[in-house]
């Protein structure tokens, strides 16, 4: 292999904002390499919800034809408060549709609408539907002889390795498949063909979600001749005069140069595995205590650190550096655990979260990083930043509990490996978890008593449109209510995790990094997790990862091809 070679635009990372940025310069003329770290490519992307927030797209407005650019920009400015850009907040509502229309119509990118609502439809400029949008499935038989490159899902939210999208009714056929004939056929067929493709494939062939959305793009990209250069880490970054012109990388073959004509576009995916600066970060891990990210384990700050090596601004500044998610560990045996994402059981009935003292602290069933700000608030200053989802034997047999299947799937193993925690009653359950059962007990009671009614009178669970989004729309008159009364109960331990950085590389609003005293670096450009998030450290609506993060790298990739006259 030679020691370097030369390309116009070097990508470093294979999540959706550095394919993105990767395909878009491609079609605007210019010759790019895409550089990954892991065997595998679609990074963070390839294990998420595939969700993308995009205001007034063309589904959405089909959806939604009342939203207006005054109502996007309104509910941004109440979301974002002090870290509020108009001229970012401009682009992005610009260039977001014109982003989906682009990729929909040049590429193998397809999106589906979703009924999400945003995060706090009822503040001012919130939607109760039509911003956001999701990858359509796909069958990575398309990739062809790459197929075993794409990463696998995340396996603590799949079934036996199967995937399912939250935000279509895949989920209600398996909570009811034993209660309804069209569901358990439903279901039945899934399996089958599911089980047909791991014996042919060893794995999911039919993906959807983020998995879905890392395929299409890869496969967009592999289409158009772009090299996608797995096991290739970036090294060091190449200077000349003051100006980045590649990055020295390296791989099997030894460590080599690949310089870059027009740029380097840093897309690591931010920093959620680098221990050192969540440390300092994330307020929880000041008081010590842990923290588990489902996040890739190689996520661990590389554009970042390599950024501040060329002299780049990563002041971290928001109060929120990451997006905070509600955790669990799950052991798997042999010493192994998986981190499992608590994304859909805080919103059923006859689910509540409490803390150490028994108590209850906040909504369960606002969003996870709503849920994760309380958590952090409501245990500032103790060792552990921790909570417990407690249930009754009805919840659980009905909706399953953290990593826990529902009926008919069996859960006593998960009792004797320690996941799940049971008690005969309350006391018990306070007992074997170090809750204080005085405090459970109280807090119980006092649930229950607007609970028999569907009404949660400490917490107003299901009074907007987002709570009740992901509860069961068959549980009435609350679809997130129902008492916790009938013993056995249960419970599992959760931690503060987090999907991925918020906080990054200060950059232009066209991705260019910027030093400290605001000037740029000419020829790096950060775009993803990679740079500090247009929403300064809050998470107003389901997609505000993706769907900011492929518009500012179709923005940086025009921005580039301009620049080189293409």
């Amino acid at each position: 292999m030679t020691n370097h070679f030369e390309c116009d635009l070097l990508v470093v990372g294979s999540g959706a904002a550095g394919l993105s940025c990767a395909i878009t310069a491609k079609k605007r003329g210019l010759d790019v390499v895409v550089i990954e770290k892991e065997p595998v490519f679609g990074g963070t992307t390839a294990l998420s919800g595939g969700v993308l927030w995009v205001p007034l797209n063309a589904h959405g407005r089909k959806q939604n034809p009342q939203d207006t650019l005054d109502a996007v920009r309104t509910y941004m400015m109440q979301e974002t408060g002090a870290y509020y850009d108009e001229a970012a907040v401009a682009a992005f509502m610009d260039q977001g549709p014109k982003m989906v229309d682009f990729f929909e119509r040049e590429t193998e990118m397809k999106f589906i609408p979703t009924l999400y609502p945003d995060y706090h439809p009822d503040v001012p400029g919130g939607a109760p539907i039509g911003r956001s949008i999701l990858a359509q499935p796909y069958d990575i038989r398309g990739l062809g002889k790459d197929m075993p490159r794409l990463k696998p899902p995340l396996k603590t939210i799949t079934f036996i390795g199967m995937m399912f999208n939250s935000s279509n009714a895949d989920l209600k056929h398996f909570f009811q498949f034993t209660k309804s004939l069209t569901s358990f056929l439903y279901v039945a067929k899934r399996l089958v063909n599911h089980l047909k493709e791991l014996a042919l494939y060893q794995r999911a062939i039919n993906v959807t979600s983020g998995n879905a959305l890392a395929a299409r793009l890869a496969k967009s990209a592999l289409d158009l001749g772009i090299p996608i250069l797995t096991s290739t880490p970036a090294k060091r970054v190449l200077t000349e005069n003051g100006q980045v012109v590649g990055m020295g990388v390296g791989g099997e073959g030894g460590e080599r140069d690949i310089r870059a004509r027009r740029g380097v576009v840093l897309a690591c995916g931010g920093f959620p595995q680098d221990v050192q600066r969540i440390a300092k970060a994330y307020p929880h891990l000041q008081s010590g205590g842990e923290h588990l990210s489902p996040t890739p384990e190689t996520n661990t700050g590389d554009g970042v650190r390599m950024a501040e090596t060329a002299g780049a601004d990563v002041d971290l500044r928001f109060k929120d550096a990451a997006a905070w998610m509600p955790v669990s560990k799950v052991p798997f045996g042999n010493g192994e655990f998986g981190v499992f994402p608590h994304l859909l059981d805080r919103y059923k009935p006859g689910v509540i979260g409490v803390l150490r003292n028994g108590k209850r602290f906040t909504n369960e069933s606002n969003s996870y990083h709503d849920v994760g700000v309380a958590m952090i608030e409501a245990c500032k200053g103790q060792k552990e930043t921790v909570m417990w989802l407690v249930c009754d034997k009805t919840t659980l047999g009905k909706y399953g509990l953290g990593f826990v299947k529902p009926a008919p799937m069996p859960f006593g193993k998960y009792i004797r490996n320690g996941y799940l925690f049971e008690g005969k009653t309350l006391a018990d359950l306070a007992q074997v978890t170090g809750i204080d059962a005085a405090g459970l007990e109280a807090t119980v009671r006092e649930y229950n008593t607007g609970a028999v009614k569907g009404v949660d009178e400490q917490h107003a669970r299901g009074t907007t449109a987002f709570n009740r989004y992901l509860a069961d729309p068959n549980h009435q008159p609350n679809p997130c209510v129902a008492p916790v009364e009938k013993g056995p109960f249960y419970a599992v331990k959760l931690l503060m995790g987090d999907l991925g950085s918020f906080d990054g590389i200060q950059t232009s609003v066209v991705g260019e990094v910027k030093k400290s005293d605001g000037s740029v670096i000419p020829g790096l450009y950060a775009v993803g997790n990679d740079r500090a998030s247009i929403m300064g450290g809050n998470y107003p609506a389901a997609g505000i990862t993706h769907g900011p993060n492929m518009v500012f790298a179709y923005v940086t990739a025009n921005h580039i091809a301009d620049k080189a006259g293409a």
